[in-house]
């Protein structure tokens, strides 16, 4: 399965990225000398990619891989299509590349991109008629999508019984949110991002975007009253937030 930014991404993945850095790239240009390029701000080094220098893409790729991924994963709750959509994002990305100006942190770009098409996918989704997440899809064992999820997103095998109740319980309180709620407790608490940064990327007031986010946490207290008293380890928080 795949696993951002932990180097077992599959092959496909590693094609998307080689097209990436050779049937798409800029002429390669070398990177300015006054700082080295892992130490340059987001900004800078889109503006380096943009002006041919793709090792500044890949700098970025690694940074953003991973919190795009569960940024993806927990809005669509299915790892295949998170998978897809990432490499979409990333594809955007470059193709937007040429007219990029830093009007915006980048993170808010992204993020922005992210969301569209999250949002463009869920549309085509709800045409389609999908299944929903609780439907069982006819697999020897009756599973469910959030069966599935919880399994493999989560790479929950050596999990104890506890954390995989608590995964469980998370997600379908996540799945029971508004969609705006949603989104924003997710571009806070997986992404990161500041209100301000979230309020630029739903194009929505920084008063609203804290509601919210108060409104979700509320209800997501209710869900999870159980686990209020529980601390897990920091091993065990990383394996439940991503």
């Amino acid at each position: 399965m795949y696993t951002p930014g932990d180097g077992s991404s599959p092959e496909c993945f590693s094609m998307f990225f080689a097209l990436i850095k050779s049937a798409l790239r800029r002429g390669a240009k070398p990177a300015a000398a006054e700082a080295p390029l892992k130490e340059r701000s987001d900004e800078e080094l889109m503006l380096l990619y943009s002006e041919g220098d793709v090792r500044a893409f890949e700098i970025l790729l690694k940074r953003h891989e991973r919190p795009i991924y569960n940024f993806v994963l927990r809005s669509c709750k299915r790892a295949d299509v998170a998978e897809e959509l990432t490499q979409e994002i990333f594809m955007r990305v470059v193709r937007s590349a040429d007219g990029y100006e830093q009007k915006a942190k980048f993170t808010t770009w992204l993020y922005t991109i992210a969301r569209n098409i999250c949002i463009d996918r869920a549309r085509r989704a709800r045409r389609a008629r999908e299944m929903s997440l609780d439907e069982k899809i006819g697999d020897d064992d009756g599973n469910s999508f959030l069966d599935l999820v919880v399994d493999e997103s989560a790479g929950v095998a050596h999990m104890s019984y506890e954390r995989r109740q608590f995964l469980d319980r998370l997600q379908r309180a996540l799945a029971e949110l508004p969609e705006d709620q949603r989104e924003v407790f997710l571009l806070k608490e997986v992404s990161g991002l500041k209100f301000r940064e979230i309020a630029e990327v739903v194009d929505a007031p920084v008063p609203t975007v804290k509601s919210r986010m108060r409104y979700a946490l509320q209800a997501l207290r209710g869900h999870l009253e159980a686990y209020r008293e529980h601390r897990f380890d920091e091993e065990e928080r990383k394996e439940v937030v991503t």
